[in-house]
């Protein structure tokens, strides 16, 4: 949480300065407060581009986290609820992270639109396939989204488990996003293989079955990559 000084420079400043503003902040609080443990980005050496990162979601500081350590090479574009636009907090986020943003709940057409131009057009995109944080930490189901994208673009999906984001920025218990506070935290991020699927049998597999089994089969991938607690409904 910033504190009222900050949201008041902030209300008053143009908004390029708010954007540089918001990106030293952001920079000092992940290096204030979290320690940051990555592994297998060595996975990643001899592939080619774009990519679709996909990653479970625990905390509004996971796209902090991943923008933080995927800007310099990958520079992906997030995929975010357009919702994060309406708090004041949140929204600094969507100003100093590169998004799409998607409408919840629809069949956001422009949106998907938009992430399929951009992998066709050589971006790399992040995506949180639950769709939202995690309130108990574990995993929840994956939507189907991600497959739609994947699909349309045959773009690689790297998973990535990332754990300890759920103590360095709780979701607050009053659902006020604004209020909620940074602590000190061990973030353990770890990269995947790329998620391999096999074809379907189209003789013997109805489409919504092989569509659920595509769904669980990226789903599992990150849940290999996290602590057993973590994991939810793919353990």
């Amino acid at each position: 949480m910033l504190s009222p000084l900050a949201m008041k420079l902030i209300k008053i400043l143009p908004e390029s300065l708010v954007v540089k503003f918001t990106q030293t902040i952001v920079k000092r609080y992940i290096r204030k407060y979290a320690t940051l443990n990555i592994e297998g980005t060595e996975k990643l050496q001899n592939l080619e581009g774009p990519f679709i990162f996909i990653c479970n979601h625990l905390s509004n500081s996971d796209g902090l986290i991943l923008d933080y350590i995927l800007k310099e090479k990958y520079d992906p574009f997030f995929v975010a609820g357009a919702k994060l636009s309406d708090d004041a907090i949140t929204n600094l986020g969507t100003k100093i992270v590169k998004n799409i943003q998607v409408k919840p709940n629809t069949a956001d057409k422009e949106a998907i639109t938009s992430m399929v131009k951009t992998v066709k057009g050589g971006e790399s995109l992040m995506m949180f396939p639950e769709g939202t944080r995690s309130r108990t930490g574990g995993m929840i189901e994956g939507k189907k989204g991600v497959l739609l994208i994947a699909r349309l673009t045959k773009a690689k999906i790297i998973p990535i488990g990332m754990s300890g984001t759920d103590r360095l920025l709780p979701i607050s218990e009053t659902g006020d996003m604004g209020t909620e506070k940074w602590n000190i935290s061990d973030v353990n991020i770890k990269f995947g293989n790329p998620v391999v699927i096999s074809k379907r049998d189209k003789e013997n597999e109805e489409k919504h079955v092989y569509d659920d089994r595509c769904l669980n089969t990226m789903m599992k991938s990150i849940a290999e990559l996290l602590p057993e607690k973590y994991r939810g409904v793919y353990k």
